[in-house]
């Protein structure tokens, strides 16, 4: 093998590729159930070349099937991940009572399904609507990934007024913590709801987006996440994402 520089870490390549989050890949690397150029490699912090063949073995093929996605209405109240200052996280709402009645995903509950959940991408605690929560490493890369080209939907209800010039900002101009934005696609809904459209997610990025135009949130909703709309999907229920569908 060439020089390191030229390589990557096994784990990071795995990730890169999309076949798994670098956790994942640890693990499957430590069980032996990855092969680079038809070998199979079990020593973690193993390198590569970009141009290696790396492959899974059907035994981790078959634990991803079996990891599950849920689609959770998230209500105001509730935090996004770990409980803060007394707030208790969404995931304490995925319980069978909760379950939407119209999941039309075909897989049958079960604890184990709440093993290794974790939210894949934030909402805050005052805003309401779609919350992804995962246990598959592939789904939270393709949704927060620095790369991700998944779209977030948002209804935002807004005080104050906003010029030409302010809308044109909030489409592409504005910048948050000495970073400017990426371009985003924002319109009015009605006279007092704003329709936005993201493809990054910065803490509180809305709210502050608004904020730097003179306008103050005062109710914010996730609507859709990639090519998943939140639809018909009751305030603080859930569903599992089906083996059809697809961000």
């Amino acid at each position: 093998m060439t020089d390191a520089q030229e390589t990557l870490r096994l784990s990071k390549r795995m990730a890169e590729l999309g076949l798994c989050s670098r956790r994942e890949a640890d693990d499957y690397i430590e069980r032996g159930w990855v092969k680079v150029d038809g070998i199979v490699v079990d020593v973690l912090g193993s390198r590569v070349l970009p141009t290696q063949r790396i492959e899974l073995d059907k035994r981790a093929a078959l634990a991803q099937t079996q990891r599950v996605t849920i689609l959770l209405n998230k209500p105001i109240g509730f935090v996004s991940a770990q409980a803060e200052q007394g707030y208790k996280p969404a995931s304490l709402l995925i319980t069978p009572e909760n379950r939407y009645v119209g999941d039309r995903s075909g897989i049958e509950f079960s604890r184990r399904h709440l093993n290794g959940l974790a939210p894949a991408g934030r909402l805050d605690i005052d805003s309401t609507g779609m919350l992804v929560l995962t246990q598959d490493g592939r789904v939270a890369k393709a949704l927060i990934g620095d790369d991700t080209k998944v779209e977030k939907e948002y209804l935002v209800r807004v005080e104050g007024q906003l010029d030409e010039a302010g809308m044109k900002l909030l489409n592409h101009g504005l910048s948050l913590d000495g970073q400017a934005l990426r371009p985003a696609k924002v319109s009015w809904q009605n006279e007092h709801q704003l329709r936005f459209v993201l493809r990054e997610g910065k803490k509180r990025q809305i709210r502050r987006m608004c904020e730097l135009v003179g306008l103050k949130v005062i109710g914010l909703k996730r609507i859709r996440i990639g090519r998943i709309p939140l639809s018909d999907l009751p305030m603080g229920q859930w569903r599992y994402l089906g083996p059809f569908e697809k961000f």
